[in-house]
């Protein structure tokens, strides 16, 4: 009987880890994607075919959930790997890519066009006032 109640005592150990997974993970998947908030520049265009250096304003992702985009303001939204931009009338969405970037896709008149913007990231040590 001794064995009985220690591989009892083992299983249930071990159905209150696995409640315990499956309660905290989702909540540590909810909270996992990496503080998107900052000032993006945009480093690059793709528009048929063809790669060209960026001089667009820049992307803005607020710490409230609220972004600026060349006079256009809304909310965002963190979905998985995608930023969702809305406001009343309209809405985007753009892919998160490694390295602080992230790809906004839209069908302009010249085709399918996609701006690469990426947060500048200062790096310690590497800033002077001088």
């Amino acid at each position: 009987m001794g064995k009985f109640s220690r591989a009892t005592t083992l299983i249930v150990r071990l159905l209150l880890a696995a409640v315990c997974v499956c309660i905290y993970l989702p909540a540590a998947r909810a909270q996992s994607p990496a503080d998107l908030t900052g000032r993006y520049q945009c480093v690059q265009i793709r528009a048929r075919n063809k790669v060209q250096p960026c001089t667009a304003a820049p992307l803005i992702l607020k710490h409230d959930g609220r972004f600026e985009l060349r006079g256009w303001e809304g909310s965002y939204l963190v979905n998985g790997q995608w930023v969702e931009l809305s406001d009343a009338l309209q809405k985007a969405r753009a892919r998160i890519e490694p390295g602080h970037k992230i790809a906004l896709r839209y069908y302009g008149k010249n085709g399918l066009v996609e701006i690469i913007y990426e947060r500048r990231v200062a790096e310690l040590g590497k800033t002077s006032l001088s």
